[in-house]
C-alpha cells in the first residue's frame, strides 16, 4: 500500500519536474541566443564607430596634407621651375588671413626663389621683436627679414596686375569659399575698370591702390562679425577720401 501511494504521488511530480527542466533549458537557450545577438550587434556598432573614426582621420589628414593626396599629373618636366609663394604667404592663405599682395608679384616670387629661409614651416626660427628682444616663432608664421616687402599701397599697377590673379589661384588651391573668391575677383576687376585708372592724374591712380589696401585690411578684420560686408562694389565716397 505504501509503495503504491508513493508511486502514485511521485509520478505526477516527475512529469512536472521534467516540464520545468525543459522550460528552464528553453529559457536558457533563448537567453544565450539573445546574448549572442547582443554581442554581434555590439561588435557591429564597434566596427561602425571605428570605421567612422578612420574616415574622419583620413579626411582630416587630407585637409592638413593636401600635397600627400594630390594626384600626379601626366605631364613632362617643365623647362622653367615653378616658383611658389613663401611659406609665410601660404600659411596666411590657408588660414584666410590678410596677406600682402607683394608676395604674389613677380618680384616677390623671385625673392622666394632666392631666399635661404627654411622651407619647413613648423621649424622654429629666432627673430627680433619690436621691443628689441628675440623670440622663437614657427618659420611659416614669420616674414623672411631679408625680403624687402612692399605694402599694397606702394605697389605699381603692373605689380598689382601680376599679384591679383596669382593670389586668386592660391585662394582656390586652399579651398576658399567660392563667394569669397568671386568677391575678390569682382573687387579687383572693379578697380582695374574704374575711370580713375585711365585718368592722367597719377594721384587718382595711386588712390585706387591705396583704397584697395585699406579696404582689403578692413574686410579681413570684419570677417566673422555681424558687421562684415562685400568688397565687390567700389564705395566712391571712401575712394574720394583715400
Amino acid at each position: 500500500m505504501d509503495e503504491f501511494c508513493e508511486r502514485e504521488m511521485v509520478g505526477p511530480f516527475k512529469g512536472v519536474s521534467s516540464a520545468v527542466d525543459s522550460q528552464s533549458g528553453s529559457d536558457r537557450l533563448e537567453d544565450e541566443e539573445a546574448e549572442h545577438r547582443q554581442e554581434i550587434e555590439a561588435e557591429a556598432e564597434r566596427q561602425r564607430v571605428l570605421l567612422a573614426e578612420q574616415e574622419a582621420a583620413i579626411l582630416e589628414d587630407r585637409k592638413k596634407n593636401k600635397s600627400k593626396y594630390t594626384p600626379i599629373r601626366n605631364t613632362d618636366i617643365p623647362s622653367n621651375p615653378v616658383i611658389l609663394p613663401c611659406q609665410y604667404a601660404i600659411r596666411k592663405m590657408k588660414s584666410e588671413d590678410y596677406c600682402e599682395l607683394f608676395y604674389f608679384t613677380n618680384a616677390g616670387l623671385e625673392e622666394t626663389s632666392r631666399a635661404t629661409f627654411t622651407a619647413d614651416e613648423d621649424a622654429l626660427v629666432m627673430l627680433p621683436t619690436s621691443d628689441g628682444l628675440h623670440k622663437w616663432i614657427p618659420a611659416g608664421a614669420a616674414r623672411d627679414p631679408k625680403v624687402h616687402m612692399l605694402k599694397d599701397e606702394n605697389l605699381t599697377w603692373e605689380q598689382f596686375n601680376e599679384a591679383a590673379p596669382c593670389m586668386i589661384s592660391v585662394m582656390r588651391e586652399n579651398d576658399w569659399l567660392d563667394d569669397r573668391i568671386d568677391m575678390h575677383v569682382a573687387f579687383w576687376l572693379a578697380l582695374q575698370n574704374h575711370r580713375w585708372w585711365h585718368d592722367f592724374n597719377a594721384h587718382k591712380q595711386r588712390a585706387l591702390l591705396l583704397y584697395q589696401a585699406q579696404q582689403q585690411r578692413r574686410w579681413h578684420l570684419s570677417i566673422g562679425s555681424s558687421n562684415s560686408w562685400s568688397l565687390a562694389k567700389i564705395n566712391q565716397d571712401l575712394l574720394n577720401k583715400a
